[in-house]
């Protein structure tokens, strides 16, 4: 199993025409099963991933021609005339977020056209760049008049805003995506160029400075996984460990504050930190720096101890886009960036495959079906840019944005969402996420096709047939989820204030497995017949959420939780078209059903509460029925009311409105 999952982790060898050092030596020590190993077969997902194909990553090309972000390049290549087009120095980064996000998506559903476009995009970006592989459209457009962010010159201010090795970061993650999708080299070719220019320039003795906002460290990565010059890992290293000790000037907004071995807390702008810890964890597994694992430990218990969002969300505050104090995570100002919960995610799954903990996907699952989905529309062609726990009526996703992040974050994000579902060691097969899909591997010299069927998020059964064709000795480890428990959330920052009414059953063949749990999985360490079946079948009740105490704004309140899904009261779904009058019974009546039109298809929740009557003589209270959808579905028909937390008291505090 090892070989097999790490020979379609790096799916081919380098072969362009320069010479290059040994192949990489450590990694991570669980493998993720790639998302090209994996065939997602439900309706959930699958209608997702090909909506994302269809309509989010055209739309996202047309956007960006609207707008002039290709145009950029244009007139940096010199086909055209004109000046800079767009507004940030950092709209470069879309194009490229858009190429990694074609060239996942090409793997899964081959289209000559889209491969087309993106071709005529690498073209273009080759002719953008300077001869000496810098690349970076506004300062070659405008030279010493660039953007007030970019400085009159080449680095001046990388460590502040001009965003010229977070764009890098982005282009090198697309170059070998769109390399290893194709096996064209033209774009690798440019990234290599460009990352021997920053490698010339950056390190002890010449620039020593660091990325205002992280994200090469990330590319860099993947430069030496595909090539195995491990001057680009050092650089990498480099790039972290400078930080606070430069030539920059040091700042809590983008983490330079202290060495980052020295930080303990998560501050600043959300997105920058959670980019910069998953290149900690990447450069980690590579390099064996233990004081790298040390420092985002310590920091992960910051954050989902005391700074994360019921939604999966982490951000609280959008004046800098980041982390608020302790327990500050107010509902109707949240802004729980859709790139922030991507990261979260990115973030996570590495600190999984460090460790082979199941707290980490729990993390991970509760932003991805959350915060993540609520960032994009059921039919793919609007946007959440903030994402917030509760509405007044202002709020609807919107087509584009001049700062357009989190769309083509999504372009990339949502193709690669199977590459999470699997993972494994020489041993162990991980079932991580309970999703309908189909894998094929090598184990003990022999295929294996894994299926495993069900409907989640519609209920909790799943079942799990192997197809080989003969026995094989393997660990198989199901994650069994917190949500399927009564164990909330690592830290207690929520907790179920209601039981299961059952436990998680797993049979094999019918017959209840002998397992043990280890790090929140339950192991099935056996030999394997051909046409095995193990079904698994987890607590599916609605469970009633409070939060820490010291969450101000989630005083005398609770929320609702259904599976992994998060759900809320949105103005469609109740009587008078009301949410922020509504009161949830503590202990009254609860129930789900499916419904098959309701937003393409969901359970709705159905809650006793009251509504409170204010007059001038008294508050009255009527019963009402309180109706919830899944948090990700809110806001598809018109703008009014919604709350994730509903409060079950008379009058409880109440948040003042943005």
């Amino acid at each position: 199993m090892k070989k097999l999952i790490l020979s379609a982790l790096f799916l081919g060898m380098f072969s362009c025409s320069r010479q290059h050092s040994a192949p990489v030596k450590n990694e991570y020590p669980v493998q993720p099963v790639p998302f090209t190993a994996v065939q997602v077969t439900d309706d959930f997902w699958s209608h997702r991933i090909k909506t994302n194909h269809r309509v989010t990553i055209p739309i996202a090309i047309q956007k960006s021609h609207e707008t002039g972000r290709i145009d950029n390049f244009r007139i940096a290549g010199g086909l055209m005339e004109g000046t800079f087009c767009t507004i940030y120095p950092f709209d470069d980064s879309d194009i490229y977020k858009i190429i990694e996000g074609a060239a996942y998506s090409l793997q899964m559903f081959p289209d000559p056209a889209l491969e087309a476009t993106i071709d005529s995009l690498i073209t273009l970006i080759g002719l953008a760049q300077e001869d000496d592989g810098y690349l970076y459209t506004n300062r070659t457009i405008m030279g010493e008049n660039s953007h007030p962010w970019a400085g009159r010159k080449r680095w001046e201010l990388v460590d502040d805003l001009s965003h010229e090795l977070y764009n890098l970061g982005h282009f090198y993650e697309a170059a070998t995506a769109y390399y290893q999708a194709t096996g064209k080299q033209e774009i690798l070719e440019i990234a290599l160029k460009s990352a021997d220019l920053v490698d010339r320039d950056f390190g002890l003795g010449k620039i020593e400075n660091w990325p205002g906002h992280q994200e090469i460290e990330i590319g860099l990565v993947k430069l030496y996984r595909i090539t195995g010059e491990k001057r680009y890992l050092d650089l990498a290293k480099f790039f972290l460990d400078v930080r606070s000790h430069g030539t920059g000037k040091p700042r809590s907004y983008n983490q330079s504050h202290l060495p980052v071995t020295e930080q303990s807390e998560a501050v600043g702008h959300s997105v920058r930190a959670a980019y910069m810890w998953s290149g900690m964890a990447d450069v980690a597994a590579l390099t064996g720096d233990t004081a790298y694992v040390g420092a985002i430990s310590r920091i992960w218990e910051d954050v989902v101890h005391r700074k994360f969002y019921f939604t999966g969300g982490i951000g609280a505050e959008g004046g800098h886009e980041g982390f608020g104090g302790l327990y500050e995570l107010p509902n109707a100002r949240a802004y729980c960036e859709t790139c922030a919960a991507i990261a979260n995610v990115f973030w996570n799954h590495r600190m999984f495959l460090m460790t082979g903990d199941s707290k980490y996907v729990d993390v991970l699952e509760r932003s991805l079906y959350n915060n993540v989905l609520s960032g994009v529309s059921l039919e793919g062609d609007r946007f959440f840019y903030p994402n917030p726990l509760e509405s007044h009526g202002q709020h609807e996703r919107s087509e584009w944005f001049g700062c357009a992040c989190c769309p083509s974050n999504i372009c990339r994000f949502i193709p690669s969402m199977p590459g999470y579902v699997y993972a494994g060691t020489a041993n162990d097969l991980y079932v991580n996420l309970y999703i309908p899909s189909r894998i094929s591997l090598a184990i003990a010299g022999d295929s294996l096709t894994l299926v495993q069927t069900g409907d989640m998020p519609r209920e909790g059964k799943q079942r799990i047939t192997l197809h080989m064709k003969k026995p094989v000795r393997a660990k198989i480890r199901l994650r069994i989820p917190l949500w399927a428990s009564d164990d909330t959330f690592p830290g207690n920052l929520y907790k179920f204030e209601d039981h299961v009414g059952q436990k998680t059953e797993i049979t094999v063949n019918g017959q209840s497995a002998i397992l043990r749990m280890d790090k929140g999985y339950a192991v099935l360490d056996r030999r394997w017949e051909p046409g095995d079946v193990v079904d698994i079948n987890l607590p599916f009740e609605v469970r009633r959420v409070t939060a820490h105490p010291a969450i101000a704004d989630n005083l005398g309140k609770m929320a609702l939780q259904l599976g992994p899904l998060v759900y809320c009261a949105e103005f469609a779904d109740q009587e008078n078209g009301r949410v922020l009058d509504l009161r949830l019974n503590k202990s009254g009546n609860i129930s789900f059903a499916w419904q098959d039109h309701l937003l393409g298809g969901c359970n709705m929740i159905k809650a006793d509460g009251f509504r409170i009557r204010d007059s001038a003589e008294m508050n009255k209270k009527e019963p009402a029925i309180i109706n919830a959808i899944p948090y990700y579905a809110w806001s598809h028909r018109g703008k009014g009311e919604m709350a994730v937390w509903l409060p079950t008291e008379t009058d409880p505090g109440t948040e003042a409105q943005p």
